[in-house]
């Protein structure tokens, strides 16, 4: 039974590795392989959820999610601080039950998701786990795309107008650098993690750019510096480690220091964003602004 498994589990990432070969030369090579030396009738069993709809696996698979993804995604699937909102019925990396296994089992390339396999995810999962958290997720998916509440149009205006969001955020590469690229944010936070942001962005700060030898992205701290010669400057914190700091600073210039070497540097776990409260920013306009970056997001 074990080396069934093994077999199936083989010839189905072969045949991933085929459908993506950039070679078509070695593809009848890898067919030949598949044809004679393994079984495939589990293939193509593991593209359809085992369990889908039963209430119970549901609940086996919510322990899981606790377990293994809640630490990035949020307890109830809501988004956290590094991972996407996996209630929303759209979903950027694939909406059906087997691209979101697969998600699962072999990681999101070019994004902080990991393999499942190997403990890349919390402990550890099996196919089998994995099918039940995919369970889950539909047990919490809400039942139709959510729609935007506001005027986006206005949201628009507002974002890159009279709010200046666009001085320090980009949108579709334009904007600014000194805060997140909000391009796919209301595709993949809740609306009530954007509000949070807007209206106490201290209580949660963003993360910056995953980087493969860090196991958590440098988070978009402020920092003031005291140069040698008295030069001072503040920004977000890009990057440091026991000898260095890069920063960017307010004029959005990059720079790089040996601590060592300066007068003073203080990093403080705090956002550079303003607090937009009601008597600034109303609950309305908010709606819109979030009505615009939902708009965004989804395309």
């Amino acid at each position: 039974m074990l080396a069934l498994k093994f077999a199936e589990k083989t010839a189905f990432c072969l045949l991933r590795t085929f459908t993506n070969f950039p070679c078509r030369r070695a593809r009848p090579a890898i067919l030949v392989f598949i044809a004679i030396g393994l079984p495939v009738h589990g293939v193509f069993a593991q593209e359809k959820n085992p369990y889908a709809g039963d209430e119970k696996i549901a609940k086996l698979g919510g322990y899981q999610f606790r377990l293994n993804c809640a630490f990035c995604h949020g307890l109830g699937a809501r988004g956290g601080g590094r991972g996407p909102d996996l209630t929303r019925a759209q979903k950027r990396h694939g909406n059906s039950d087997a691209e979101m296994f697969h998600n699962i089992h072999d990681g999101i390339p070019g994004t902080a998701m990991p393999a499942a396999t190997n403990g890349g995810i919390g402990v550890g999962m099996s196919d089998e786990e994995i099918w039940q958290v995919v369970t889950y997720l539909r047990s919490v998916q809400v039942k139709a795309p959510e729609q935007p509440a506001g005027n986006a149009e206005h949201g628009k205006e507002l974002f890159n107008g009279a709010l200046g969001c666009s001085t320090c955020h980009m949108i579709q590469g334009k904007g600014g650098r000194l805060g997140p690229d909000l391009t796919t944010v209301g595709g993949s936070r809740s609306a009530e993690y954007l509000v949070e942001s807007v209206r106490n962005p201290n209580r949660r700060l963003a993360q910056g750019i995953f980087e493969a030898m860090k196991e958590f992205p440098q988070e978009y701290e402020t920092v003031s510096v005291v140069t040698a010669d008295g030069t001072k400057l503040s920004g977000v914190v890009l990057n440091q480690d026991q000898f260095t700091l890069q920063m960017l600073d307010t004029r959005e210039q990059v720079h790089l220091f040996e601590k060592d070497k300066l007068r003073s540097f203080e990093t403080r776990r705090e956002s550079a964003m303003p607090a937009y409260e009601q008597k600034t920013l109303s609950d309305k306009d908010l709606q819109d602004v979030i009505a615009y970056l939902q708009t965004v997001g989804a395309q």
